[in-house]
């Protein structure tokens, strides 16, 4: 498994996208907890993705007690959306008027 750094790499493998959505979803969890709705693989490999999301800054990690908690951290994914996503932004509205423009002329 490659080792990502950056939030576009780390959301490339939809194991990884699947436990963003988890976090998202449920808030934080023990990395028992996460690594025990993926039964279809390891726990290293689990673990693994887990490290991957987590040095791409997508997730932070505490401590409490023998436990690690994990916590979805969606700022660098706000950082891709605002930087990058959002510069397409302008073709996704010139499509909308050409489907609006030739809806109005059907009608």
């Amino acid at each position: 498994m490659s080792k990502p750094k950056d939030p576009f790499a780390a959301i490339a493998d939809v194991t990884r996208r699947t436990i963003l959505e988890l976090l998202r979803d449920e808030g934080p969890l023990p990395a028992g907890e996460i690594a025990a709705r993926f039964p279809q693989i390891t726990r290293e490999a689990v673990s693994r993705h887990v490290r991957l999301l987590r040095e791409a800054g997508l997730l932070t990690r505490e401590h409490r007690g023998r436990e690690v908690w994990y916590a979805l951290d969606a700022e660098p994914l706000r950082a891709l959306h605002t930087a990058w996503l959002l510069s397409f932004a302008p073709l996704w509205e010139s499509s909308l008027a050409e489907l609006k423009r030739a809806a109005e002329e059907d009608a």
